[in-house]
């Protein structure tokens, strides 16, 4: 007698054409994926393609020609305008007041900044209205800053009216118009101009330091000096970085102020590279030359911005990623 015993075999088989699991629908999801990366990043694109490959092309090209800006371009000059950029002495001058200004920041406003913003962290009585007062000038347009102080910093204006009341009529001065003045003039109103900036960001890191970590520090005796050098500052790091980062690229980059309160003046004593730049491309209309001196410009604020990035806010990247802080 046998038996026979009967194996079934489920049948696994799909309907032809049928889409797998994991095929077409994984493809579509990719597929929209890029789709929303494109939407996202082209405007961007564009955007970026529109006001500053293409400038900085057009200007690279308009650079190697002697050009008024008007007519076609026929006289080819090569690098003839950055040798007369370099060589003149009016443009070294506008980088050394330039780098005045990088290092009078530096040596100035970053120490200040940080000093009132823990001054303005602590318990005092107003302290919101005093961080709105200073950070009221920042609100203003470079425009606007400039006008207020060229009427301030007048002969026999309020300034020189102040000084004199308060019996320091001994240091009135033609502040817009003394070459050996000028720039320090100039610094002050930037001072006063972009100081609310820093101290704000300065508060906003400070809300980053643990309470703990000082009322440690307390207890362990330790004065509020050396609680501030020895935690609160390198925890301000990756904060004093970037405003350092900022800061030297607006005082490359400076303008407004210096245009409209002296032109430059006098005698170029307050000449920056970019008041350099629009005086000799747009009022003398030495658009080769002046977009020479554009590409100079660029390439400084680049050079600075690719080794800065590298050196000093690289770390800080890091450390987000990793947890951990220098």
């Amino acid at each position: 007698m046998s038996t026979t015993t009967a194996v079934v075999t489920p049948d696994v088989t799909t309907a032809a054409g049928s889409p797998s699991p994991q095929g077409p629908p994984r493809r579509r999801s990719h597929l929209r994926k890029r789709l929303e990366l494109l939407l996202l990043l082209g405007p961007a694109t564009v955007l970026f393609v529109a006001f500053v490959f293409f400038p900085l092309v057009a200007a690279s090209y308009y650079s190697l020609f002697d050009w008024n800006g008007f007519g076609p371009l026929t006289r080819f000059v090569g690098f003839d305008n950055y040798a007369k950029a370099l060589g003149d002495p009016l443009f070294q001058g506008a980088i050394g007041h330039n780098l005045f200004i990088v290092i009078a920041s530096l040596v100035v406003q970053l120490p200040l900044s940080i000093a009132l913003a823990l001054l303005l962290n602590g318990k005092i009585r107003g302290r919101t209205g005093l961080r709105l007062l200073v950070f009221a000038p920042y609100v203003l347009s470079e425009a606007v800053t400039a006008v207020i102080w060229l009427s301030l910093l007048q002969p026999n204006g309020v300034v020189d009216g102040l000084l004199e009341s308060v019996g320091l009529g001994g240091l009135v001065q033609l502040w817009l118009a003394d070459q050996s003045v000028v720039m320090f003039t100039i610094f002050a109103v930037v001072t006063w101009k972009y100081i609310g900036f820093g101290i704000i960001l300065f508060l906003a890191g400070l809300q980053g330091v643990p309470e703990e970590l000082r009322e440690a520090a307390q207890i362990d005796g330790a004065t509020g000096w050396q609680t501030t050098r020895l935690i609160v500052l390198p925890l301000l790091g990756p904060t004093i970085r970037i405003w350092v980062f900022l800061s030297i690229i607006g005082s490359l980059q400076l303008f407004d102020l210096v245009w409209i309160m002296t032109l430059g003046g006098p005698a170029g004593a307050s000449t920056t590279m970019a008041s350099y730049l629009i005086d000799r491309g747009f009022r003398r209309y030495e658009f080769g030359f002046g977009s020479a001196v554009a590409i100079i410009l660029f390439v400084i604020c680049f050079v600075f911005a690719l080794f800065y990035q590298r050196f000093a806010l690289r770390r800080d990247t890091q450390g987000a990623i990793t947890g951990r802080v220098e």
